[in-house]
């Protein structure tokens, strides 16, 4: 039986490489149920803009 020694380093780098994993698959997530939701929509004939406010533009003067 051989034991080795985990250096705390090990352990920080083993949480930074789970935690971008972990983000990296829900930016993934989030834009793949983007596409689908507005394929969807597409599909459907809904416009995704109904019933939303639209502000004026600004204009300088």
């Amino acid at each position: 039986m051989t034991l080795a020694y985990v250096d705390p380093s090990v352990m920080s780098y083993t949480v930074q490489a789970i935690a971008g994993v972990a983000i990296a698959l829900g930016v993934v997530f989030g834009v793949v149920w983007r596409k689908i939701k507005k394929g969807a929509n597409k599909v459907m004939g809904r416009d995704e803009n109904v019933g939303k406010e639209v502000e004026d533009d600004v204009e300088e003067v």
